[in-house]
């Protein structure tokens, strides 16, 4: 018995002669917030259509609560929630209508159906507009109707492809803070997010996924890669040029692992707790130095884009 919630085995999807996933191996974690990141074309969308069952793999296996979903969909796919694309509904129908037809749809009894309805509008905050027809809504909130349809039934997985996709700056902050409000107060829930977004996964993911020509590139906890090794690398940039002194001063504080000039600035690496940071500006404004910009290199970004370029 197969114990993640989600697994993928030698999973390929070709297109005649074109190769969108390529003997793609992955396992989600229990209760993960994973994000399958990568460039537009890298076969995270396809391997998620795959896993909702929307087109069928060329050869390989995808489980979903250790049924494997090219076998047997409907099995698979009973206790999971899925927004793949842009979502359509019936305009003239409320959120409260819409649910009920879902709900319908997939098994749900009537008075289940409205029991869950009331906490999922909550939920995806759409209280105020339950009683609206859908053909009003911006799209917006037309993908937050599309994520509460996807947790009716009480899902154990949500799986969502790129979820902000189209939105405007306030239709992704509200989607974010939905999923994050998801991630927070759900105790046995796993969710898997294509994204090619980087700051979008950073700041909702504890997982990530790098995918490229339908390869895993590289599969962690985010923290193994925000850390670079249990360090941070901080640039601060001060008014004028730093001296010798200066950086020896720098570099003899006890939690500090390095400090050297580069140009006008300075690079410092420090240890990766949080703290450290407020302590270091503290410290270098002791020192009389005019810090006006204390910047952290992104180790996560600089990950991702050596991922990619080695997998051209």
């Amino acid at each position: 018995m197969r114990e993640n919630p989600i697994e993928i085995v030698d999973l390929r999807k070709e297109y005649g002669k074109f190769t969108a996933v390529n003997d793609l191996n992955l396992t989600i974690k229990k209760n993960s917030f994973t994000g399958l990141l990568g460039p537009n074309g890298a076969g995270k969308s396809t391997t998620l259509k795959i896993l909702t069952h929307l087109i069928n793999a060329t050869s390989g296996e995808a489980y979903l609560n250790g049924i494997d979903v090219t076998k047997n969909p409907k099995g698979a796919l009973t206790d999971v929630g899925t927004v793949i694309e842009t979502p359509e509904f019936y305009p003239y129908l409320t959120p409260r209508e819409t649910f009920r037809y879902v709900g319908e749809l997939i098994g749900m009894r009537r008075e289940q159906i409205a029991a869950e309805t009331q906490e999922i509008l909550e939920k995806v905050k759409m209280t105020d507009w339950q009683d609206k027809r859908l053909g009003t809504f911006s799209k917006g909130m037309r993908q937050r109707i599309a994520l509460g349809q996807a947790l009716l039934n009480d899902p154990r997985i949500i799986i969502l492809d790129e979820p902000t996709s189209g939105l405007d700056p306030r239709g992704m902050a509200e989607i974010r803070e939905v999923l994050k409000n998801l991630r927070n107060e759900s105790k046995d829930l796993t969710i898997v997010m294509s994204s090619h977004i980087l700051p979008e996964v950073q700041d909702l993911c504890d997982r990530i996924a790098f995918i490229n020509h339908g390869t895993l590139l590289r599969d962690d906890d985010i923290s193994a890669f925000e850390s670079n090794g249990g360090t941070r690398s901080l640039i601060a940039r001060i008014d004028g040029i730093p001296s010798d002194d200066d950086i020896a001063q720098i570099d003899s504080l006890d939690y500090v692992i390095s400090a050297e000039r580069l140009g006008n600035d300075i690079v410092i690496n420090i240890g990766s707790e949080v703290s450290l940071r407020s302590r270091l500006y503290k410290d270098l404004s002791e020192m009389n130095l005019n810090v006006y910009g204390l910047t952290e290199e992104n180790a996560l970004e600089e990950t991702y884009l050596d991922l990619i370029k080695e997998s051209r």
